[in-house]
């Protein structure tokens, strides 16, 4: 298997401990996410500034602007996204979130002219109904659990409108200039969003900010720099589809960590969701 694939094998495993460690931290969503995205920047910042200075000196107006909506719509994302946690369970959410493939298809069909094969789709559309065999339980509990379906479904669409924008950026950008810009101008976003609705960035335990630590370290900087790294060698969509193999390892953490038990949808849909990774990864669409 080719180094991209190990790539988005890699950054999945890494995005999967994402929700485990919101969940361990008591903070509100939108300074979680903050945190996140403002620790990350902080770190890739004084890399990328020595690294790709050169590069980032003959961007293009368009190509700046370009990164900073991809931000706006990370922001969005993990804005979204945290919050569904606080109302749905750690397999619920994060199978809806990753519902992103079925938009990404047909805005790369529609935008970039990218070729969907019936085996793609196929592996799309099995993936999707393992989402939906899981995401059962949270319609059926109404309620709460509704509103962290909705949030996570939202989610799915911000990320969507990121990784569409990123898979362009990346045929002509380098890594670090890529996510410097993007990390950084979510970051910014978040501050402020989180500034405007009263949320506070002191007073935590010193567990909750090891959480921030490691939500920048290993989901953010490790998972979604990989992924990101891997949009320049194989289609948005493969790499959305990768991503489905996250609320497998984020329901095997849950368990393990937070002894949260899987439903018979949740496994059922678990392994339809494997199925649907198989078959779109397998012969000549791997290649």
């Amino acid at each position: 298997m080719k180094k991209h694939y190990w790539a988005l094998v890699a950054g999945v495993i890494a995005v999967a401990f994402a929700a485990i460690f919101i969940k361990k931290a008591e903070a509100p969503s939108i300074v979680i996410a903050a945190y996140r995205l403002g620790i990350a920047a902080i770190i890739i910042t004084p890399i990328a500034l020595i690294k790709a200075r050169t590069e980032l000196k003959i961007l293009t107006i368009k190509e700046y602007l370009m990164a900073v909506a991809s931000g706006g719509f990370l922001a969005l994302h993990f804005a979204l996204w945290i919050s569904s946690l606080r109302y749905t369970s750690v397999t619920s959410s994060v199978v809806l979130v990753t519902a992103s493939p079925i938009f990404v298809a047909i805005a790369s069909y529609l935008l970039f002219k990218e070729k969907i094969t019936r085996r793609i789709l196929i592996g799309i559309m099995v993936s999707i109904i393992g989402a939906i065999v899981i995401g059962f339980n949270s319609w059926i509990l109404g309620g709460a659990s509704v509103k962290g379906s909705i949030l996570a479904l939202s989610g799915a669409l911000a990320i969507a409108g990121y990784l569409l924008i990123g898979r362009r950026l990346r045929q002509k950008m380098g890594i670090l200039s890529y996510i410097f810009l993007t990390y950084s101008s979510a970051a910014v976003v978040l501050v402020i969003w989180s500034l405007i609705v009263g949320g506070s960035f002191t007073g935590y335990s010193g567990f909750t900010y090891l959480m921030f630590v490691l939500l920048a370290l290993i989901p953010q900087l490790t998972g979604h720099s990989l992924l990101n790294w891997s949009l320049k060698f194989v289609p948005a969509t493969m790499v959305t589809i990768a991503v489905l193999g996250e609320p497998v390892g984020a329901t095997i953490l849950a368990f393990s960590i937070l002894k949260e038990v899987p439903s018979g949808f949740e496994i059922t849909g678990g392994l339809l969701i494997l199925g649907g990774i198989a078959l779109a990864f397998s012969k000549n669409e791997a290649k």
